[in-house]
């Protein structure tokens, strides 16, 4: 089974809002004061729980594309790269080698899992 390049495309750009999901939620988890009622009137938060909507969305929109599995799903993973570089780039969070040395990683494993 051959995988849409729309399927493909829906899983990156789901990647890149669960990064910023990810980025919102930490930025709402600072600024909460730790009440229950800090977290239910957060911006940030409720910003990273559309952002996960939307993944979701993404995935169902992806799926029904058609495609595999086993390849889409290691596109996702690039979750992980997108983070890092949100953070880099919004909040000065260095990426040292090691960490480019596990994005390596993560793009080979991509690829093999895709084949």
């Amino acid at each position: 089974m051959r995988t849409p390049p729309g399927s493909v495309a829906c899983f990156i750009v789901a990647a890149v809002l669960g990064a910023v999901g990810q980025f919102l939620y930490k930025g709402g988890a600072d600024r909460a004061t730790g009440g229950v009622v800090s977290y239910v009137v957060n911006a940030r938060i409720w910003g990273g729980v559309a952002c996960y909507v939307a993944v979701m969305v993404l995935f169902v929109a992806a799926f029904k594309r058609g495609g595999a599995l086993s390849v889409l799903y290691p596109i996702y993973a690039s979750t992980f790269i997108w983070a890092a570089v949100i953070a880099w780039w919004a909040d000065g969070t260095p990426i040292r080698p090691i960490h480019m040395l596990g994005m390596v990683c993560l793009v080979v494993g991509m690829a093999l899992m895709g084949r």
